[in-house]
């Protein structure tokens, strides 16, 4: 390999490390255009917290997680979804509940004894 070689390789990384970045924030900003509410949840060993979250019907919410120490799920089987917290990195996942009530999520990647704990629960209003 010749270092012009690798300074172009090291260049495209950059790039699109950028790009990716670029395309957080877009989505960030655009969910925040659309009247949706961010709201920030750590993940660790047996918690998520907050774990009570309260939430306006039909309005977009913007779930952005951080996983303090090893990689979690997020689920809410009600609305099917699911999602991988990955540690080092914000991860977002954008819900719109269609129903007032409670809406339990959980994690689905086991983490030791106590896992089961690892709970929390939406709580949507008119």
């Amino acid at each position: 390999m010749t270092i012009s070689t690798i300074a172009r390789a090291l260049i495209m990384t950059c790039m699109l490390v950028s790009l990716s970045g670029l395309a957080e924030a877009a989505d960030a900003a655009d969910a925040q255009r659309q009247g949706s509410e961010a709201i920030k949840i750590t993940a660790k060993r047996f918690e998520y917290s907050p774990n009570e979250i309260h939430v306006k019907k039909n309005v977009p919410v913007v779930i952005e997680f951080t996983a303090l120490d090893r990689l979690h799920g997020f689920v809410v089987p009600q609305l099917n979804i699911r999602s991988n917290i990955e540690p080092g990195k914000i991860t977002r996942v954008t819900i719109v509940f269609p129903d007032a009530g409670t809406y339990d999520f959980h994690c689905d990647i086991f983490c030791g004894d106590g896992h089961e704990d690892m709970t929390g629960k939406f709580i949507v209003e008119e």
